[in-house]
């Protein structure tokens, strides 16, 4: 069976609520709200919106602009259409409510015949218009895997060129995400996670290196120690990452995933004194992404064995983590991650074969 369509009818005046339920009952399920405030506990409250608010104007307490400027202003109400409820003569009034965002008016008395009409027409507007957008969200979605799966096969391709067994990507992902449930328990970091989305921000953790493509074999392949030379042809791996995203990017927020992927590639050898690379960036203007990726790759690196070095120990690692706070790393970050449980951080560390 079709679900009905609500309609939310809001009017002090009995008698016109009663009038428009009779017109409106047979085809839609009518709510009434006997005044301003009642129309709002409706919609921020009730698990299932109006699809339609047919709103009157003048009401006390809270009429119906300050009504219609609180559905505006709430992303959850904001796509809700309103018609407003008007005397016939208030033409300034309706210029107001339309300027206010009202989609249209019916006039007082009611006619049956063009209140049912324009309640069926917006309805149909509406029914479109929420079609155009889930069919935009869903390309968006399906455009924005693509793009993730694209970046996630290129990681692992790059950590098998670079001799590893694809395990740091694996090591590193899930490092950020306790240290992520940590920093959750920090009132300050908990509010930026989730202003910037922090699943997506732990997706993005996983291509840090995709600029390490552009480095040459003799460089990224060598068992020893780096020239100075060689050094600075490494740090262009941040560079050529950061470029890689930018030509995915379109610049709207679908593309949140691909900012955080920026950051990353770009920022995660920065340091929190200033002296890190590419832009020597400090502090705070470090992109909180980065500044986790930072921390996580190094403790990663130096626990487990390198060509150029051996595994160090659980506890030497922390130790070197600690010596960095304040000039390497964000030091409340470095005690966040030091808070996670030990256990858990030797399970990173690869079993020799």
């Amino acid at each position: 069976m079709k679900r009905r369509d609500k309609v939310l009818v809001v009017d002090d005046m009995e008698m016109n609520r009663m009038i428009l339920e009779a017109i409106l009952s047979d085809d839609y399920d009518v709510i009434q709200a006997e005044n301003g405030l009642a129309a709002v506990d409706i919609l921020y409250n009730s698990m299932e919106l109006p699809s339609i608010v047919l709103l009157d104007i003048m009401m006390p307490e809270m009429d119906g602009f300050e009504v219609l400027d609180l559905i505006k202003s709430n992303k959850r109400t904001a796509g809700i259409p309103v018609v407003f409820i008007t005397a016939a003569d208030i033409e300034s009034t309706e210029t107001r409510g339309l300027r206010a965002g009202a989609v249209d008016y019916v006039s007082k008395p009611f006619n049956p015949e063009v209140v049912k009409a324009r309640v069926d027409n917006h309805l149909e507007l509406k029914r479109y218009r929420d079609y155009l957008e889930e069919t935009v969200e869903k390309k968006v979605r399906q455009l924005v895997s693509s793009k993730e799966n694209m970046l996630e096969t290129l990681a692992t391709v790059i950590e098998y060129r670079n001799l590893e067994s694809g395990n740091h990507v694996k090591r590193t992902s899930l490092l950020a995400r306790k240290l992520v449930e940590r920093l959750f328990d920090i009132p300050h970091y908990a509010r930026q996670l989730n202003e910037r989305n922090h699943e997506s921000l732990l997706k993005a953790m996983s291509i840090h290196d995709i600029g390490k493509i552009g480095v040459p074999d003799n460089v990224l392949l060598k068992p020893g120690r780096l020239t100075s030379e060689e050094f600075e042809i490494i740090k262009t791996h941040t560079i050529i990452g950061s470029d890689i995203i930018d030509t995915l990017l379109t610049h709207d927020e679908g593309d949140e995933y691909l900012f955080h992927c920026r950051d990353i590639c770009r920022h995660h050898h920065e340091r929190f004194d200033g002296k890190g690379y590419p832009d020597r960036l400090a502090g705070e203007d470090i992109p909180l992404s980065a500044r986790i990726m930072s921390i996580v790759d190094v403790y990663d690196a130096l626990v487990n064995k390198r060509v150029y070095k051996p595994a160090f120990p659980h506890h030497e690692a922390i130790r070197l983590l600690s010596e960095g706070e304040e000039t390497q790393f964000d030091p409340d970050l470095v005690e966040a991650f030091k808070e996670i449980d030990a256990a858990f951080l030797t399970q990173m560390t690869e079993k020799p074969e």
